[in-house]
């Protein structure tokens, strides 16, 4: 059973902080390239989060498309909801990625970023998308696989603790290696597969993991195994090993592009 992480106010900013970092801006990059977006398209947000992607959407699909948006986190959907006050073609509502309140074949595209690996429920979720996504529509994906997280730190054990208290918090850690049979499996035609490496030798805030890792360590001052104070000092090293040159954090995430067959 996995914890849930509550995304409340504070620790929405945290993610969008994160998310305006250049790493995630390249991420952004390569996804608005897998779905190809066009003038008057109707566009699907799964996880949209602070609605970075949605406002970068919508000036592609004009005022004459139609942006949607769901989360769970009502301070994410308030955050979007500000970040897109100006662009009256987005909408976002509460809703999760198993039950999306929509008409099927409403969408000529959808995407969805560090979603699926924390639903439990992925055939569901995967016949859900393809009942939104319009025939010939096109889907784009993107998750992580933690096996590929790497951290430099001096105390092993402790790193060991922390990340097994932060494993608590998925459904799906290694989600990547499944993604593609899910995907054809619910009828899709799996098209393109790339990795996107997140590699931060420093440590500032223009990289993805200062933001990220803070979160990490609030997560596991609430999980058993990780005892008072070690988590604190887990997230403080981080700092001493940056003024020394000695940061290292590299993480893989993977686009899957997919299409619904016209027939």
């Amino acid at each position: 059973m996995s914890e849930v992480i509550e995304f409340n106010a504070e620790a929405a900013r945290r993610i969008e902080a994160a998310y305006l970092t250049t790493d995630v801006v390249a991420q952004r990059m390569a996804v608005h390239e897998a779905l190809d977006i066009r003038t008057g398209e109707r566009v699907l947000d799964i996880g949209s989060g602070p609605g970075l992607l949605a406002h970068e959407l919508a000036k592609t699909v004009g005022p004459e498309g139609r942006i949607c948006g769901v989360d769970i986190s009502d301070a994410m959907l308030e955050m979007a909801r500000q970040r897109c006050a100006d662009q009256p073609q987005c909408e976002f509502e509460n809703a999760e990625a198993c039950t999306l309140p929509f008409e099927d074949e409403t969408f000529d595209a959808v995407v969805s970023t560090q979603v699926y690996e924390y639903v439990a429920d992925i055939p569901s979720a995967m016949r859900e998308l393809h009942r939104i996504v319009r025939r010939g529509g096109r889907v784009c994906i993107v998750d992580t696989d933690y096996d590929s997280l790497v951290i430099h730190t001096g105390h092993p054990e402790r790193m060991r603790r922390v990340l097994e208290a932060w494993d608590a918090h998925f459904v799906h850690a290694d989600l990547p290696r499944k993604l593609a049979p899910a995907l054809t499996a619910a009828g899709f035609e799996v098209g393109r597969r790339i990795a996107i490496p997140i590699f931060n030798p420093e440590y500032h805030p223009n990289a993805f993991s200062y933001h990220l890792l803070p979160i990490m360590s609030a997560f596991a001052r609430t999980q058993k195994g990780v005892a008072p104070g070690e988590a604190e000092a887990w997230l403080a090293e981080f700092e001493e090993l940056g003024r020394k040159g000695e940061f290292f954090y590299s993480l893989n995430r993977y686009l899957f592009s997919a299409r619904r067959p016209n027939s």
